[in-house]
């Protein structure tokens, strides 16, 4: 089970609530819940790792995620404009912390449908 902290503003809107509730699904490893949500096209971006097109190119690197859940999750902050808004925090699994900041863009200004990501991810000491 992953234990989850949210910072308090991350919920005042349907958009931040989304957000906050896919960055969960990615902590837990629910696969399905995250190709629901994103577009046959969709770009993710993972800086200083890889690339990838198309939903069938996302779905088997999110399906690789299936075996996995982080220990805890913390949102720090959901911010959301119009079709794009971001995510950042810190993810511990194993042992190893992460810090990360996610940029999506969605289909339209009210979809629930990301039609691309930007992760920055990078492990720290901590």
């Amino acid at each position: 089970m992953t234990k989850v902290t949210v910072s308090t503003d991350c919920g005042n809107s349907p958009k931040k609530a989304f957000l906050k509730d896919f960055n969960i699904a990615f902590a837990a490893g629910k696969a399905d819940y995250i190709l629901a949500h994103v577009a046959k096209d969709i770009l993710w971006v993972i800086y200083g790792d890889k690339s990838l097109q198309g939903k069938r190119q996302f779905s088997l690197e999110i399906n690789k995620m299936k075996n996995w859940a982080a220990d805890e999750l913390i949102l720090a902050a959901i911010i959301t404009h119009g079709k794009e808004a971001s995510v950042s925090g810190e993810i511990k699994m194993a042992g190893k912390t992460y810090v990360f900041c996610d940029v999506y863009r969605f289909t339209t200004a009210s979809s629930t449908i990301i039609k691309e990501m930007y992760s920055y991810v990078i492990k720290t000491n901590g």
